[in-house]
């Protein structure tokens, strides 16, 4: 117990770490798709983290998974790109404010769509938390009058109810698999950068050579502490600290996507748009305290029943 307590304000530092640089990556990637296009810039980014990630299973002699199980990481790799796809789309044609922010609506869909698969039904204060972030989606793309969203706004909303559904079903997908965690990540970030190379065909290699300084700086961001960092921390953190922990630290994601969309990049936001902001925020970290909730008795009958199955 002693090493756990010693470790835990690291696990927190880093966990924390992880939801700053998604936060920021809204950013990174609205600079890089500004100048290459957004297959290019999303290739680019995949590119990277797969090359980084295959000398991390080289280094570790992690194996690739096979069969059933390399299917189930390839479907995972297809679901993932549709995410990092939209997602760079949307923030291409709206602010990274707003971006950083709407994606957190995944937060608070995920334990529905999770419910709906495991048939546990949540609370009704669950679907009140809900509600209210949708409100708040309203309210931040109102920009001083009530509008519909934009299509970079409602292409991160269809980004981040994709996020749900991938997040969901890899949870589903890959418990009590003997697949290393690494060689299933290592398949999807193969199959995303496949896949938007293929997207920015010729393109690809007309970008790498115009890219200067700045901009590979950007994508080697993208790729190597948004992609492998993150992941990397995660599978560490969750073997040393609690997943209801952990999943609240990264949720701090949309607190830095707005600092740093509103402090680096000067986007404004006004009086609406901060009642948004604040109401995505607040629903989010309460929906995620009623899942969890929720689910620790569940948790608990679990446990006396394989302690009495022993």
């Amino acid at each position: 117990m002693a090493p756990r307590m010693r470790s835990e304000p690291l696990v927190d530092l880093l966990l924390v770490s992880v939801a700053a640089v998604w936060g920021a990556s809204f950013l990174a990637a609205k600079d890089v798709a500004a100048e290459t296009g957004v297959p290019t810039a999303v290739a680019l980014r995949f590119l990277v983290a797969a090359a980084a990630t295959w000398l991390i299973c080289l280094a570790r002699r992690e194996r690739l998974p096979r069969g059933q199980g390399l299917v189930i990481a390839a479907c995972l790799g297809c679901s993932q790109a549709v995410v990092i796809g939209l997602e760079t789309w949307g923030v291409h044609l709206t602010s990274a404010t707003n971006a950083g922010l709407l994606i957190s609506l995944a937060l608070v869909m995920t334990p529905v769509l999770d419910g709906i698969a495991s048939r546990s039904w949540l609370p009704r204060s669950y679907f009140v938390a809900a509600v209210a972030a949708v409100v708040g989606v309203a309210l931040l793309v109102s920009e001083g009058g009530l509008r519909t969203p934009t299509v970079g706004d409602g292409l991160v909303i269809a980004a981040a109810i994709v996020r749900a559904f991938h997040v969901t079903a890899s949870a589903h997908l890959t418990r009590d698999r003997a697949e290393g965690t690494f060689g299933v990540v290592l398949v999807q970030m193969i199959v995303c950068a496949a896949a938007f190379t293929a997207m920015a065909g010729p393109d690809l290699p007309t970008a790498v050579a115009k890219l200067n300084g700045q901009q590979w700086a950007n994508v080697l961001f993208l790729g190597l502490l948004c992609s492998v960092f993150a992941f990397i921390v995660q599978l560490w953190a969750v073997r040393r600290t609690s997943a209801s922990r952990a999943s609240m630290l990264m949720g701090t994601e949309p607190v830095w996507a707005l600092l740093v969309g509103v402090l680096i990049a000067g986007e404004a936001i006004g009086v609406l748009g901060i009642g948004g902001a604040v109401l995505i925020i607040a629903a989010s970290y309460a929906g995620q305290a009623i899942e969890r909730r929720h689910r620790q008795p569940s948790l608990r009958s679990a446990r006396s029943a394989a302690r009495s199955c022993s």
